[in-house]
C-alpha cells in the first residue's frame, strides 16, 4: 500500500493475509494488544481495531505484543532472510539449510518455511536458480556448453542437465545458440492502449508488450524459430486483450518466463498485488525478501516480459509518485484507473 487504508487494511486482516505482515500492525483495543495481520487468533468486531505502520506506533500508543503471532519478529525475519539470500548470492560451493538457518540463528524447519513465504522459493530452489543464472549468462558467452556449466557452479554437467531445462524454458544448447530449436509464435493485437505483441512458446506467454513486433523477438532469441500465430495463440492473445480491456478476468495465463531467483520472486509479488491497489518498490523488495534491494526490485519491473499479466504498472514509488514504465507513463495512469473503477465495481 502507497498509504496506510484502513478498509483495504481490514479486508487483508480479514484474510490473514501472510503478505500484509510487516506493512502494517494490528491494535485490539480491547485486548490492548497488536498483532500482525496474519495473526490466526480469532477476529475482533471491526469496530474495536485500530491500523499501525509498525510495532513502534502501537507502543506509542499503549499497546503490547501479541504472545502468539510475535509481530515484533517480523522484522527480525526479513533481516534474516535477507542476510541468508546475501550469503547465497556471495557462496561459491552449495550451502545446506542446517548451515544457513544456524548463520542466520534460526532452527532449519522453521527458517524453511520463512524463508519461502517471503521469496515464494525454497532456498535449495533459491540456490538453484542462482546457478541456473550464471549458467545462462556463461552460456551466452562461452562457445562450450561443459565449459560454462564448469563456470557456472555446477560439479558437473548431470547435475545441470537435471535442473536447467526447467530453469532456462529451453534446452541448454538451444540456450546458448540463442534460442535455437525453439519455436516462438507470434501476433500483434489491437487494444485500447495501442497495439500488443503477444508471443508464446509451446508452454507459454514469454512476451507481451505495447509498441512492438516480431523484432523485438529476433533481438531476445536470434536463432528462434519465429512463427505466425497459430489458433492457439489466437486464442491466448484473445485472453490477453481481455485482461487489458476488463482486468481481473483470468488468472489463470500461462507462461514460459524466466529471470534471477530474485526477480521472479519481484514478479510473483506483483502478481499478489489486489486489483486496485499498488505496491511501492520497498514493498515488492521486502515481499522478495530483500528489503534493501530497492533498486533491483524497480529493475526487476523493468525487465518484466509480460506486460499486463505480471502487473509491474502496480509498482510505485513512495509517497504515490508513479515511477517508471516502460511504455509510457499514459498507459500506467490508464491501466491504475481501469483497474480501480473494476475493482468497486466488484465491492
Amino acid at each position: 500500500m502507497t498509504s496506510l487504508d484502513p478498509e483495504s487494511a481490514w479486508a487483508s486482516f480479514a484474510a490473514r493475509d501472510r503478505a500484509a505482515d510487516g506493512r502494517f500492525v494490528v491494535a485490539v483495543h480491547t485486548t490492548r494488544i497488536y498483532c500482525k495481520p496474519s495473526c490466526p487468533a480469532r477476529h475482533p468486531h471491526r469496530r474495536n481495531v485500530t491500523f499501525y505502520p509498525g510495532p513502534a506506533q502501537a507502543r506509542d500508543a499503549g499497546y503490547r505484543a501479541c504472545l502468539r503471532c510475535k509481530p515484533d519478529e517480523v522484522g527480525r525475519d526479513r533481516i534474516a532472510v535477507a542476510e541468508a539470500l546475501a550469503i547465497l548470492d556471495a557462496a561459491e560451493e552449495r550451502i545446506d539449510l542446517d548451515t544457513l538457518a544456524a548463520r542466520v540463528g534460526y532452527a532449519p524447519h522453521h527458517f524453511h518455511r520463512l524463508f519461502k513465504r517471503a521469496t515464494g522459493v525454497t532456498p535449495a530452489a533459491y540456490a538453484r536458480g542462482l546457478l541456473s543464472t550464471r549458467a545462462a549468462d556463461a552460456l551466452t558467452e562461452e562457445k562450450s556448453v561443459t565449459d560454462a556449466i564448469y563456470d557456472a557452479g555446477y560439479s558437473a554437467p548431470s547435475r545441470f542437465y537435471a535442473n536447467a531445462a526447467t530453469r532456462l524454458g529451453m534446452a541448454p544448447s538451444a540456450w546458448a545458440r540463442g534460442g535455437e530449436g525453439v519455436t516462438i509464435r507470434w501476433t500483434v493485437a489491437a487494444t485500447s492502449l495501442g497495439p500488443m505483441l503477444v508471443a508464446a512458446t509451446d508452454k507459454g506467454l514469454c512476451r507481451v508488450s505495447f509498441d512492438e513486433d516480431d523484432a523485438a523477438l529476433h533481438a531476445r532469441f536470434p536463432n528462434a524459430t519465429i512463427a505466425e500465430a497459430d489458433d492457439a495463440l489466437a486464442t491466448l492473445a484473445a485472453r490477453v486483450v481481455a485482461e487489458v480491456e476488463t482486468p481481473g478476468l483470468d488468472a489463470d495465463l500461462p507462461l514460459d518466463v524466466r529471470g534471477t531467483a530474485f526477480q521472479e520472486a519481484v514478479w510473483q509479488a506483483l502478481r499478489t498485488i489486489p486489483l486496485g491497489e499498488t505496491r511501492t518498490y520497498s514493498e515488492l523488495a521486502a515481499i522478495a525478501g530483500n528489503p534493501a534491494a530497492v533498486r533491483a526490485a524497480g529493475s526487476a519491473c523493468g525487465k518484466n516480459p509480460v506486460s499486463i499479466i505480471v502487473p509491474c504498472h502496480r509498482a510505485q514509488r513512495i509517497g504515490g509518485a508513479l515511477g517508471g514504465y516502460a511504455y509510457g507513463l499514459d498507459r500506467k495512469r490508464t491501466l491504475l484507473a481501469t483497474e480501480a473503477q473494476r475493482a468497486r465495481s466488484q465491492e
